[in-house]
C-alpha cells in the first residue's frame, strides 16, 4: 500500500452484490481497491434474486455478464395470480420481449452464483479481498481516511460502506437509528424440482397473492430449483437477521388451503429460514467528506419490486463513473444526486406493492388486483410505462 497513492487506493466495506461491482468497477477505472468484509469465508445465504435489465446492462459493461449467464434461468412471464384459484390478475412477457424493448435480458438466477463470479471478476483484476476484518470506526483527515479495525489501522484515499442493511459505515457517519419494523416477516427457501410432487410450477416470475400474505416462485440454475419467498404480516418481530431458521410444517401451515402450486413447492421444502423486513428513514446524506454510502447501506429495499440488488448495482456504476471523471468531492455530490431520487422513488413503489399483494382492504383490495388486470389488457401503456421506469433506466447511457 505504501506504493500507492492515497488518492488511487479505495477501501470497500462489505463483500456482497453492491459492494463487489463497485469494486469491480473501480478497478477497471485504475483504481487500486482493497475489499474489507467482516466474515470468516466468502459465502451467501442460499436464495435468489432478480436481475431485471437494468442490472443487467451494468453487468454487461463491467464485462461480467457472460460469465453469469450460464448461471441464469430467463422467465417468460411475470404474473400476479390469486392465491387459490390461481387466475391471473397481471401477465406480461418477459424473456425475449424485455431484449426486445430495453435492450438486456431478465435473468433469474442464485444469489451465490453471481457473488462467485462477482468474487473472481474482481480477484482478476487485481481486488485485494480480506475477510475477518471488522470496521470499528474512521477519521477524516486532509488528504486521507484513517480506518480504525479491531487490530490494525488503515489509510485510504476514499472509504465506500456497502455493508448492507444494518451497515456499520452509516452508524460511524449518522449515528445508531432503530430499524422500522415494516409489520412483515419473510420466509425464504430454495427446493429442487425433484422434490415438487403433484404440481408443475410454471417457468414465470409469479406473485400469488393473497389476504394478508403472498408468495413469490420462479426457478434457479436452468431449472434444477424453486426459489420461494413467503411473506406474512405479523404485529412485532424480535429479530433482524437473514439466517433465523424457520420450520417448515409451520410454514406449511400458513399456506395450507392455497392453489396447488404453492403447496407442492412448500410440501418439497426440506429448509428455511425468516428475516423481518425492516425499512429505515431517508437519510439526509449518502456522504461524509471521503466516506460515502452505496446500496442498502443508503437505501435498503422491501422486495417487493426485485429491486434490492439492481439498485446496489446501478449504484455501483454511477459512484465508480463518477470517481473515474471527478474529485471525490464532486463525485458524491453527483452520485447521490443521480441515485437517491431514484432509489427513494422505488422504495416507495416495493412498499405500496405490498399493500396490492396482500389485498388490504378486503374487496377492495381485489378491486384493485382485477383494475390492475383489466389495465394489463386494455389499457397497457399504464402499465408498460410503469415497468419502462424500472427497467428502462439504463444508467451505462448517463451522462456522469
Amino acid at each position: 500500500m505504501e506504493q500507492v497513492k492515497l488518492a488511487e487506493h479505495i477501501i470497500v466495506v462489505g463483500a456482497g452484490i453492491g459492494g463487489l461491482t463497485a469494486a469491480l468497477g473501480l478497478a477497471k477505472q485504475g483504481f487500486t481497491v482493497v475489499v474489507l468484509e467482516q466474515a470468516p469465508e466468502l459465502s451467501e445465504v442460499g436464495a435468489g434474486l432478480q436481475l431485471s435489465p437494468n442490472a443487467v446492462k451494468v453487468l454487461q459493461a463491467f464485462g461480467v455478464a457472460d460469465a453469469i449467464e450460464p448461471h441464469c434461468f430467463t422467465p417468460q412471464r411475470a404474473c400476479i395470480r390469486d392465491h387459490r384459484s390461481g387466475r391471473h390478475y397481471l401477465d406480461i412477457p418477459l424473456g425475449r420481449e424485455m431484449v426486445k424493448r430495453y435492450g438486456a435480458q431478465y435473468w433469474h438466477i442464485h444469489r451465490a452464483d453471481l457473488h462467485q463470479e462477482l468474487v473472481r471478476a474482481c480477484q482478476q483484476h487485481g481486488v485485494d479481498i480480506q475477510l475477518n476484518q471488522r470496521v470499528m470506526g474512521y477519521r477524516n483527515e486532509k488528504d486521507h481516511v484513517k480506518v480504525l479495525l479491531e487490530k490494525q489501522t488503515l489509510r485510504t484515499g476514499l472509504l465506500i460502506g456497502a455493508d448492507g442493511v444494518h451497515s456499520q459505515i452509516r452508524e460511524l457517519m449518522l449515528g445508531a437509528q432503530a430499524p422500522i419494523f415494516t409489520g412483515q416477516v419473510a420466509w425464504r427457501g430454495t427446493v429442487p424440482i425433484a422434490n415438487i410432487k403433484g404440481a408443475s410450477v410454471q417457468p414465470n416470475a409469479t406473485v400469488w397473492a393473497g389476504p394478508h400474505q403472498h408468495m413469490v416462485t420462479y426457478y434457479l440454475r436452468g431449472g434444477e430449483f424453486v426459489n420461494f419467498i413467503a411473506v406474512e404480516e405479523q404485529a412485532s418481530w424480535r429479530y433482524e437477521s437473514w439466517r433465523e431458521e424457520g420450520d417448515t410444517e409451520v410454514l406449511r401451515s400458513k399456506f395450507h388451503g392455497w392453489h396447488p402450486e404453492v403447496t407442492a413447492v412448500l410440501d418439497g421444502c426440506e429448509s428455511t429460514f425468516l428475516w423481518a423486513l425492516n425499512g429505515r428513514p431517508v437519510l439526509p446524506t449518502w456522504h461524509d467528506d471521503r466516506v460515502v454510502l452505496l446500496g442498502d447501506a443508503c437505501h435498503p429495499m422491501l422486495p417487493f419490486m426485485a429491486q434490492g440488488a439492481a439498485m446496489a448495482i446501478e449504484d455501483a456504476f454511477v459512484l465508480s463513473g463518477t470517481l473515474e471523471k471527478y474529485d471525490y468531492e464532486y463525485a458524491f455530490k453527483k452520485y447521490e444526486k443521480l441515485r437517491k431520487p431514484r432509489a427513494t422513488a422505488v422504495q416507495k413503489q416495493s412498499r405500496d406493492n405490498a399493500s396490492l399483494y396482500h389485498m388490504h382492504g378486503g374487496w377492495q383490495g381485489r378491486l384493485k388486483l382485477e383494475a390492475l388486470g383489466v389495465a394489463s389488457k386494455y389499457a397497457n401503456g399504464i402499465i408498460q410505462s410503469k415497468l419502462d421506469s424500472i427497467y428502462g433506466h439504463d444508467v451505462t447511457a448517463l451522462r456522469l
